[in-house]
């Protein structure tokens, strides 16, 4: 069989499958195109915050401190477990591992800051949240900087969904 031929039974199968030039299929393109930048925005936005925590632990106990919701023992090895966790976590979202479970453990994690930040600002806190490293006392906080917090943090939980509603298969290695 020649090379025109080849091509024409292709064309006749992708024509009877009805993926040829269908809303449908490219509707699907389009939402595993969508769901591939979420899953890859995610990992970048834990391992980015994973990273800038690890590298200044201090900050981040201080920044843990700071929301005055734990005890001062816990913070330690809990600001040392959260980089390594944030971590963990982006590097399974960008491999594409348990994409499912680690959608809904981005979203559990970032509901936990969100109330984190609110009973902050609730209490009259003015701090940094640390989501990116830093964090601790900031006289400069107010609602603007908290309500901006919490937006990015709702904004990460769309995209968490969007992971846990249509991971994307294609360049993940378990899904």
């Amino acid at each position: 069989m020649c090379r025109s031929q080849e091509r024409w039974k292709y064309m006749s199968m992708v024509v009877r499958s009805g993926n040829a030039g269908s809303q449908g299929g490219h509707r699907s393109l389009i939402l595993d195109f969508v769901s591939l930048i979420t899953r890859l925005a995610m990992a970048a936005v834990w391992i980015i915050s994973g990273f800038s925590k690890l590298r200044d632990s201090l900050q981040t106990q201080q920044a843990m401190k700071a929301y005055e919701i734990l005890p001062g023992d816990l913070i330690s090895p809990l600001a040392a477990g959260l980089s390594a966790f944030e971590i963990a976590l982006g590097v399974l979202l960008f491999l594409g591992i348990f994409l499912r479970p680690a959608g809904v453990i981005s979203i559990g994690l970032l509901t936990v800051f969100i109330i984190a930040i609110i009973s902050a600002w609730a209490r009259g806190l003015t701090i940094d949240c640390g989501c990116f490293g830093g964090g601790g006392a900031n006289s400069n906080a107010g609602p603007a900087t908290y309500l901006t917090e919490i937006g990015r943090d709702l904004g990460f939980i769309v995209l968490s969904v969007w992971t846990v509603w249509r991971p994307y298969k294609r360049f993940a290695l378990h899904p």
